[in-house]
């Protein structure tokens, strides 16, 4: 299925039932773009991650364009410029990573963290979606991602990007979620909004 013929198909998805039905057999199921053919990479790529979180191998998925060859979202087809989004599906590993955004935010409100307005404002976003069960590193402020998460993180999707890893010539991100049912939802809604954007351009 190419960008438009997605479009097409989603703008028919008139009921919520039916909007959780393609989401699941669409977005959410089945071997990634970047992955076509290549169902053993897939599995030692997702390996690679389980063994550095200590989660189970499938509670990673890949989302994105790298997920459907395409971004709906963008109107933009998957090439060497896109990022492979990766999403870590885990309680467990969520609860570990908010203890030590814990601690950051203790010292914070003691005024031992000082952070500019800059970094106040991507704080605040982070906590947003925290608050929908999301956590994304690349929102915390700078001093806190070189403390916390320079080695432990983010130097470890360096290692798996750009040729070095299974999934190719690409740049890896990821975030973690703290249920299946939080990455389900915040998933379907996307899709919901360009739906209803797309509904609402008919009338």
């Amino acid at each position: 299925m190419n960008l438009e013929e997605f479009i097409d198909k989603l703008k028919q998805q008139d009921t919520e039932d039916k909007l959780l039905d393609f989401s699941r057999k669409y977005v959410l199921h089945g071997i990634p773009f970047v992955f076509q053919g290549r169902d053993d990479d897939y599995y030692e790529f997702r390996k690679r991650i389980s063994i550095k979180f200590e989660i189970p191998f499938h509670e990673i998925y890949i989302t994105g364009s790298g997920k459907l060859g395409f971004s709906p979202f963008k109107r933009k087809i998957f090439d060497y410029d896109s990022d492979i989004d990766v999403a870590l599906i885990s309680s467990k590993l969520f609860e570990v990573i908010m203890k030590d955004i814990s601690h950051y935010q203790m010292n914070f409100r003691k005024a031992r963290k000082v952070v500019g307005e800059q970094e106040l404002t991507m704080y605040h976003e982070f906590l947003e979606y925290v608050a929908l069960g999301w956590i994304r590193p690349d929102k915390l402020p700078v001093s806190f991602q070189m403390e916390t998460f320079k080695i432990n993180w983010f130097e470890f999707f360096k290692k798996i990007s750009y040729g070095r890893s299974e999934v190719g010539n690409y740049k890896v991100s990821a975030g973690v979620f703290k249920s299946y049912e939080h990455f389900e939802e915040y998933t379907i809604e996307g899709y919901r909004n360009i739906r209803n954007r797309k509904l609402m351009k008919r009338k």
